[in-house]
């Protein structure tokens, strides 16, 4: 068995309603103290003009310029890949306390062998990352403390250990030549071929895992407890997912730095959550914006003197992040107010094509037209405001005007739309009446409301089950599918121009 798809959509929308924005913000602000000196940048610090530089980024003529990008992008890949799983199980808190926690680790494979041998920094990182993620288990099981509170108390307290452990190195006779240092603001000019190959070992790994164990990730994340009911091994696999994320986050390291790390897990999933809501999709997308958010820090902090790749990245993230928070076709900010004012205007004008209709139809549609002033009276509104909503009309093509600017008349479109609204709105009357058991009194502002929404499919289910009716509960005509689709018109408006 397997989750169903409503119950994934209706899963991925709930969390996709979480602080999804608060994290990339604050990483913002992490992010402006994180510029500084201890950052540097890809390739050497010559002064040349932006366009050189821009000509030896894409020739890619730097030795390591080619390690750093290809460092860059398996970076993006992993922490996307890995992301998009830690903010769906709104894991994001454990992301920043792992990256804060494994500094200790780091240090003490330093300590190993006194050289920053990449496998075993990782083993030392891997083995403090373990010991941090039991220590907040057993602070939760064994008090009243919140998940919350003890990841913040395991983060500082492991981070203060770590930072005091590299003074430490930094103060040995060849401490300052160590490189340690660079963990804590990143610096991805510094890393070699076997930190690329440990990258891309790591990157595979998560591919392999995410590929094979996609369903038990996804039932791990929807729906641990019918997993586990199933028998499913919905403990390893966390486990081994968290593994993972704390190689992602030694790896990373080394590019943007203990402080920014998080952001990478973070900020990729949250614009691809505000983006679809299939969940192979949000990996999919964080994967792709991971990369290229990592590969575009990587070319800005190419083309200046002294600027620096990680907290570039993390640039690149927060601004696409904020252009997906704006302009989302569904989530955006923007999008939204544009939908809602456009919906506003289309329901106003449906509502001014209706009160033509309903005073054309108190006429028996005898007169060509109907006069603006008898508009005015008929809605009992200023005459101005008349004027107003029949340029509206006029603007949609939906009505027409007198020369001398006193009449109005339907455009066969505007008939469409008129007659398609009362339709609406008729036998949603009667659906209430007959099959709802509602009072005839009580259905007409519901009927108002629901006449701007009905879609073509559900005006057809409600023609069936009422047996295609002709009036509606007050005995009014229903205009027919005729009608509606510009077929036909009541009879009296083929002589009078309806």
């Amino acid at each position: 068995m397997k989750p169903s798809r409503t119950a994934e959509i209706g899963r991925t929308q709930r969390f996709r309603k979480t602080n999804l924005c608060v994290l990339p913000i604050s990483a913002l602000f992490l992010l402006l103290g994180t510029i500084s000196s201890h950052a540097a940048r890809i390739g050497d610090l010559t002064e040349t003009s932006i366009t050189d530089q821009a000509f030896r980024f894409f020739t890619f003529s730097d030795p390591s310029l080619r390690l750093a990008l290809f460092g860059c992008i398996l970076l993006g890949l992993n922490c996307g890949l890995l992301g998009g799983f830690v903010v769906v199980r709104r894991m994001s808190l454990v992301g920043d306390t792992l990256s804060h926690a494994v500094l200790p680790g780091i240090a003490l494979g330093f300590l190993w062998n006194m050289n920053k041998d990449p496998v075993a920094i990782l083993i030392g990182a891997t083995l403090v990352g373990g010991l941090s993620m039991l220590t907040v288990s057993a602070i939760t099981r064994t008090s009243r403390l919140k998940e919350d509170a003890a990841m913040g108390l395991v983060l500082s307290s492991f981070y203060a250990v770590g930072i005091c452990l590299i003074g430490m190195i930094q103060r040995l006779p060849s401490g300052n030549k160590s490189g340690i240092d660079k963990f804590l603001f990143g610096q991805a000019a510094a890393m070699n071929g076997s930190d690329i190959t440990l990258m891309a070992i790591t990157a595979g790994l998560t591919l392999l895992f995410v590929t094979f164990g996609y369903r038990g990730l996804l039932t791990l994340s929807f729906h641990r407890a019918f997993g586990e009911s199933l028998g499913l091994p919905m403990g390893f696999l966390h486990h081994a997912m968290m593994l993972l994320i704390s190689f992602a986050v030694v790896t990373a390291m080394q590019a943007v730095g203990v402080v920014l790390v998080s952001a990478m897990l973070i900020i990729p999933p949250a614009t691809a959550c505000l983006l679809t809501d299939r969940m192979h999709r949000v990996l999919i997308l964080s994967a792709v914006i991971g990369i290229a958010t990592a590969a575009f820090g990587a070319f800005l902090s190419f083309l200046g003197s002294n600027l620096p790749t990680g907290p570039f990245m993390v640039l690149a993230g927060s601004f696409v992040f904020t252009m997906a928070f704006l302009f989302s076709p569904q989530q955006g900010w923007l999008t939204r107010l544009w939908r809602q004012r456009t919906q506003k205007s289309r329901i106003e004008r449906e509502n001014t094509l209706k009160a033509m209709y309903h005073l054309a139809e108190r006429r028996d549609f005898r007169e060509e037209g109907i006069t603006l002033l008898d508009f005015a009276e008929a809605r009992r509104e200023p005459l101005e405001q008349i004027r107003l909503q029949s340029d509206d009309l006029l603007r949609q093509k939906l009505a027409t005007l007198t020369d001398d600017g006193s009449m109005l008349h339907f455009t066969p479109e505007g008939w469409r739309k008129a007659c398609a609204v009362v339709r609406n709105h008729r036998l949603w009357e009667l659906y209430l009446t007959n099959i709802m058991q509602y009072g005839t009194d009580h259905v007409h502002d519901d009927a108002e409301k629901i006449e701007h929404v009905l879609g073509e499919d559900t005006v057809r289910q409600l023609e069936r089950r009422l047996n295609f009716p002709q009036t509606d509960p007050h005995g009014k005509p229903i205009p027919g599918a005729r009608e509606v689709h510009g077929q036909s018109i009541p009879r009296p408006a083929e002589t009078t121009g309806y």
